[in-house]
């Protein structure tokens, strides 16, 4: 018996830094799940080891210890007293851009492992993902959200729109704790709120002008290559320019499919370029 599953990617469309409490910074943000994902493989084994393989995005060397991946799955087994999982995944979405690909996998896994063995209520699943990582909850579900905490505490909007988005990767990635760091040196704690009404009227021209992020500056700082990817999206005048969690990743909004895939086209720089639309 197997699983297979699509670890989706995020965006953060707003992106506040509201303070600090017990060692994190805590955050107020809007964020979309997008049709960028890792495909997870799971299967039983009856011996209890948990297995796991890692295939593409230069992921192939990273040890056990550090991937949240086999973390959830030893989370999952211990809090269920399960069996164990020979777990492949196959990375599509790129490593240290601000796109959640560590927390998606870690909340694939969950559910995958869940899929296999049966155990856990939304809750308990819940439980275990926010003790992987700030966003790994909300990685479980996805779709349009507000999220406040340190990501974990989760409210899920509906939005009558797909939003349509061209996403440029700058080569050498962004670290968030040196991101976050770098914050508390240069820029002050803000308050969120601004971009949900927009979202959810349908409001696309209010949207572009909402999207923010109070970690570009210091990402910009750690990798030239964010802001140069921001001016080249710029010029392609969309409804609004953003980076996605602590970077590297920079995106686009545009009002229709084909004025994205129109500016997919004409880009010609040197970041990985990724067309890309909201999924629920």
């Amino acid at each position: 018996m197997g699983a297979k599953i699509k670890a989706y990617a995020k965006i953060n469309l707003t992106l506040n830094v509201t303070g600090a409490a017990n060692g994190f910074h805590t955050v107020e943000s809007l964020a979309a799940s997008i049709d960028l994902y890792d495909i997870i493989k799971l299967k039983k084994r009856k011996d209890g080891k948990i297995n796991i393989v890692m295939r593409g995005r230069g992921t192939e060397l990273l040890p056990p210890e550090n991937n949240n991946a086999y973390k959830a799955a030893l989370a999952y087994q211990k809090a269920f007293e399960t069996g164990g999982a020979d777990i492949k995944i196959y990375k599509n979405i790129p490593v240290g851009a601000g796109l959640g690909g560590s927390s998606a996998d870690a909340a694939g896994v969950i559910r995958g492992m869940c899929s296999l063995y049966g155990a856990g209520t939304e809750p308990q699943l819940k439980a275990i993902a926010d003790g992987l990582g700030s966003d790994t909850g909300y990685m479980l579900t996805g779709g349009y959200a507000y999220l406040t905490g340190r990501g974990e505490i989760m409210r899920a909007i509906k939005c009558p729109n797909t939003l349509y988005g061209l996403l440029l990767i700058p080569d050498g990635g962004v670290s968030t704790a040196r991101c976050y760091a770098l914050f508390d040196e240069m820029c002050a704690f803000t308050k969120g709120g601004a971009g949900e009404r927009e979202l959810v009227s349908g409001d696309l021209d209010g949207l572009g002008k909402a999207l923010c992020n109070d970690l570009y500056k210091p990402a910009a700082a750690l990798n030239k290559g964010v802001a140069t990817a921001y001016e080249e999206l710029k010029s392609f005048a969309p409804l609004g320019v953003n980076m996605t969690g602590s970077g590297s990743g920079v995106y686009a909004l545009f009002e229709s499919r084909e004025l994205c895939a129109y500016a997919r086209s004409r880009y010609s720089g040197e970041c990985e370029c990724i067309q890309f639309k909201t999924v629920l």
